[in-house]
């Protein structure tokens, strides 16, 4: 299965309470940034430059907890900045999956291997490693050598203790076939559960030299094509459909709140308008319906999956067909 079984119950018992609630607009995924200090300065990342001034801020450990009980979402994404530099986060996660919730955390791989002993394996637990390339394609864009290989040996270490271990692969401008099928190859051979990938976000602040428009991404992804259909691909088929121009999706702004040292991020995970101190605050005063509509200049070019695929979930119950091809999907 692409999924543990346990991720796919808490999610259909979580919509179904949804539905007959009548709630309208509902978190998928909660955001948690518990401090956005980092280790790297990668290319692409908007997160160090757009907070460079709050580097400084972090949320504490009970001002986590309770963005986790504000925020109804079955699954929590402990990101950042580099959440293993955050002091707490062993007993954040413990906390965490001890009321039920499924978490990701998404590391660069840096501290990967030196803080497996803070946790425990578990179903309920993913550790994602981000890596956008084969070695001399990933350590350029961050500009160190020798990034890839230490996270390389964390993800090894990692499958020995008996963790679930994921990847996450943003496609630039440059991002070739042949290096994101070696870089696959190799992932593989380690014995990753999955690979997710997605287009990369123009954040305002970073060189837009390696973004691509929404029609090169639909160019690229239909030349990633014979790639992706050779590896274990987390995407969502109906989202990699959307991907390569083949079905059209609105998205789903509030499908992945985000929760920061500043507070909650309006209006999604990509675009900051401002912060709110309290989810509800959030749900209720951001202007949703024009990012639904890809109405605001900064969505012109957007297709990340943290809008679209809620999308994917929230529509499945209108199609038989697609509900079908998601259940064949995930059984491969």
């Amino acid at each position: 299965m692409k999924f543990p079984l346990s991720l796919h119950w808490s999610m259909t018992r979580y919509l179904v309470k949804m539905r007959r609630k009548g709630v309208e607009r509902f978190p998928l995924v909660l955001m948690l940034e518990p401090t956005h200090r980092c280790n790297l300065q990668c290319t692409g990342c908007g997160r160090i430059r757009e907070y460079r001034e709050t580097l400084h801020m972090e949320l504490s450990l009970s001002q986590c907890l309770e963005s986790v009980r504000e925020c109804p979402a079955p699954v929590v994404t402990i990101t950042g900045g580099e959440p293993l530099l955050y002091e707490e986060i062993d007993s954040l996660v413990r906390e965490i999956l001890r009321v039920g919730r499924h978490i990701y955390l998404c590391t660069n791989g840096l501290l990967l291997e030196s803080s497996l002993d803070r946790f425990r394996p578990s179903s309920r637990l993913t550790l994602n490693v981000h890596l956008d390339g084969p070695p001399e394609v990933h350590d350029q864009l961050i500009g160190t050598p020798g990034i890839f290989e230490r996270a390389l040996n964390g993800i090894r270490a990692a499958k020995a203790k008996g963790f679930r271990v994921t990847t996450n692969t943003t496609i630039y401008r440059e991002t070739r076939p042949e290096t994101l099928d070696r870089l696959f190859h190799e992932l593989t051979q380690v014995g990753v559960d999955g690979l997710l990938v997605a287009p990369a976000y123009h954040y305002e602040a970073v060189d837009d030299g390696i973004f691509l428009t929404k029609e090169e991404i639909i160019q690229k992804f239909r030349q990633m094509e014979p790639v992706l259909k050779r590896h274990k691909i987390l995407s969502t088929p109906l989202y990699l459909d959307f991907l390569m121009g083949r079905r059209a999706l609105r998205c789903t702004p509030w499908g992945n709140p985000t929760r920061n040292p500043k507070g909650w991020k309006s209006p999604c995970y990509l675009i900051t308008d401002g912060h709110y101190p309290t989810f509800q605050q959030l749900m209720e005063a951001t202007p949703w319906e024009r990012f639904v509509t890809g109405d605001d200049p900064r969505c012109r070019n957007c297709m990340m999956h943290c809008g679209f695929e809620p999308t994917v979930v929230r529509e499945l119950s209108g199609s038989l067909k697609d509900l079908w091809r998601m259940i064949l999907w995930n059984l491969q």
